[in-house]
């Protein structure tokens, strides 16, 4: 049984859905603090002046203020500049109307807060690729689980009958892997393949908003929706 906890992303690059396709259960872990000039509410997209963010505003964001509790600036026609950006961006993309059909049934959900919106951002994407069935998903906060940082995430992975939990490359920083060994829990890490598929405006990047991939490849994109894993103690020795 495989276990991803992550923060949702609004609209994240091709990594983290690569997370949720090994995911058996995914956990949305949105009762954490929100760090402002994260990936959170801001993502990537190419243009043909070159790399530009689409940003959700944010009302007045206080110190320690959990993302799930962030709300969103609806005072900004946000989402009007969102489309304009995108429909320029990739004018010329394929799959253009299949993207800004993604982004619209984003908007019209009407989120107030930063994590359900990054949520709704992530649960359409996962529709359209197919990803939102095969698997459960949670919220942190359903399952009433206490504590932070490593104890927490192994709790929650425990919790769900997990076996392997697999994790981004930024929790070698505080997680305890030997905990998860005496506990039965695989520890897995991504091993992210960065797939070229085609896209507009110059050098292929892997680092923007799976949009990119929407726009370019549609349905196909699946395909390049295929990361891997490396144990643990792989990972690090390459550390």
């Amino acid at each position: 049984m495989n276990v991803v906890i992550s923060q949702p992303m609004f609209f994240p690059w091709v990594g983290l859905i690569e997370q949720v396709r090994l995911a058996d259960q995914f956990v949305f872990y949105d009762d954490v603090q929100f760090s402002k000039g994260s990936f959170v509410n801001r993502v990537q997209i190419k243009t043909a002046s070159g790399i530009k963010w689409l940003t959700v505003p944010l009302k007045g964001v206080s110190l320690g203020q959990r993302i799930q509790d962030v709300e969103v600036d609806h005072a900004r026609n946000w989402q009007r500049q969102h489309l304009d950006m995108l429909k320029q961006a990739y004018a010329a993309a394929p799959f253009l109307k299949d993207m800004l059909r993604v982004v619209q049934e984003v908007h019209g959900a009407h989120a107030d807060t930063l994590g359900a919106l990054s949520e709704v951002s992530m649960m359409a994407v996962c529709r359209y690729f197919g990803l939102d069935t095969g698997r459960q998903f949670h919220h942190i906060g359903e399952l009433a689980i206490g504590g932070s940082g490593s104890p927490r995430v192994l709790d929650t992975v425990k919790h769900l009958q997990g076996s392997r939990y697999i994790t981004g490359l930024g929790a070698a920083n505080y997680l305890d892997h030997e905990a998860f060994e005496q506990a039965g829990v695989a520890v897995e890490y991504m091993a992210y393949r960065k797939t070229p598929y085609p896209q507009l405006h110059g050098e292929f990047t892997p680092y923007v908003s799976i949009l990119d991939l929407i726009a370019n490849v549609g349905p196909a994109g699946i395909g390049c929706i295929a990361s891997g894993t490396t144990h643990w103690k792989e990972f690090l020795h390459h550390e």
